[in-house]
């Protein structure tokens, strides 16, 4: 019999060099699948890292891709510190497009730029938030499950852009065809290095999230109402305020992070904006250990392996089902690499024993005494009593003697 027990904390130098060795056995399997297929693994992942790193456009738009990833995952790693399984990361995206959409086209053309970006950004976390706080409502108040309550919240918010898309806010100007009115040249982020300036307002709110959480008061309860919400209560805390707090500030950060997508690389609402960025903004979460700054770099990775793989269906004339396979093996292996780095397989005897090191004693399966060793124990007796009357001492029973 096995079971999973919890692993002491590995120090950090350790648990970074598996983390990196787990990417290089996703590699390495990764080849071992390809082969067979036909495809060199050395021209394939030498394109898959030229396509990421190996020119100053692949790298602008590796960090394009990873702009919403990050901002995405750092959003969910704030409900996630609760244990609210915010899954509904592409709603509040396409929520947050919708409402920062409609600012745009309600303020007058003149508006100055740096005004109307800030009032969609403002409108944009606010639109992600209220997104949010609806599961998070019945879920403190009802006990309904998060997990599938944001899950259902992506396809409402889905439909609702479908409808706008399709009908609601359909552009007069684009000639029948379906499609939103773009937004206005002003309400464009500017772009430093060739690259908008959403990468700056990511390390900004990285550094936020991570004051937050390590330095704030507010942070501090955050913790602790995920680490069980009986002791925040018996500490004095506003469980309830604080679960809707962070759950409209992780739904928030989510919506900004659709709105500087909208206005810093796409300019126009449509269904597909979001790119799946609310789904893979949850396993970076999870990478990272829902540590901000490992988010942003682990943004970076799988960003690159999202940009490569399209550089690799080019060059290499693979099919998406080839990249697929690739992405697929690196990403197990990495969240294979974070159970073993948290948990360990044992045999439950050296299990319980490990428990239970003076007496020995296995919970269930304690080692009774054979049929031999109680015959032998009775020879033994026999054989003293014997002796003690040869000798002419009195043999007195034991439950007589007093």
């Amino acid at each position: 019999m096995f079971r999973i027990a919890k692993k002491d904390d590995l120090p950090k130098w350790k648990s970074m060099l598996i983390r990196i060795a787990s990417v290089f056995v996703g590699l390495i399997l990764s080849g071992l699948v390809i082969v067979p297929l036909g495809y060199n693994p050395v021209t394939t992942f030498s394109a898959l890292f030229g396509g990421a790193f190996g020119s100053s456009s692949a790298l602008i738009t590796t960090i394009k891709i990873a702009i919403p990833l990050s901002i995405t995952a750092l959003g969910l790693a704030v409900a996630f510190r609760m244990k609210f399984w915010n899954i509904g990361g592409e709603g509040q995206i396409l929520m947050g497009c919708v409402f920062a959409t409609y600012i745009s086209h309600q303020m007058p053309q003149s508006t100055n730029g740096v005004v109307l970006i800030v009032l969609m950004g403002v409108a944009g976390f606010f639109g992600g938030a209220v997104w949010a706080l609806i599961p998070g409502v019945f879920r403190v108040y009802f006990r309904t499950n998060e997990t599938l309550f944001t899950l259902m919240m992506n396809y409402i918010a889905l439909f609702i852009v479908q409808y706008l898309h399709f009908v609601l806010w359909r552009n007069p100007a684009s000639h029948g065809f379906p499609g939103i009115k773009a937004i206005p040249l002003q309400a464009h982020l500017p772009k430093i290095f060739g690259i908008h300036i959403g990468w700056i307002i990511a390390l900004f709110l990285a550094a936020l999230v991570f004051l937050l959480i390590r330095k704030t008061k507010l942070g501090y309860e955050i913790r602790v109402v995920g680490e069980s919400e009986p002791t925040a209560n018996y500490a004095g805390m506003n469980v309830k305020k604080v679960m809707l707090t962070g759950i409209m500030l992780s739904g928030g950060i989510v919506g900004l992070a659709g709105m500087i997508k909208l206005t810093g690389d796409v300019y126009t609402l449509s269904p597909d904006i979001t790119g799946n960025a609310g789904f893979t903004a949850i396993v970076i979460a999870w990478l990272s250990n829902l540590s901000a700054p490992v988010i942003m770099f682990v943004s970076i990775l799988i960003a690159a392996l999202e940009q490569g793989s399209q550089i690799i269906q080019i060059k290499s004339g693979g099919s998406a089902a080839v990249t697929g396979i690739i992405q697929g093996l690196i990403l197990m292996s990495a969240l294979g690499a974070e159970f073993f780095l948290r948990y360990r397989v044992v045999r439950r005897k050296r299990y319980v024993q490990a428990n239970h090191p003076v007496t020995g004693e296995i919970s269930g399966t304690a080692e009774q005494p054979s049929s031999e060793n109680m015959e032998q124990k009775d020879k033994q007796q026999i054989a003293d009593d014997a002796n003690h009357v040869s000798e002419g001492s009195e043999v007195v029973p034991e439950g007589d003697a007093k």
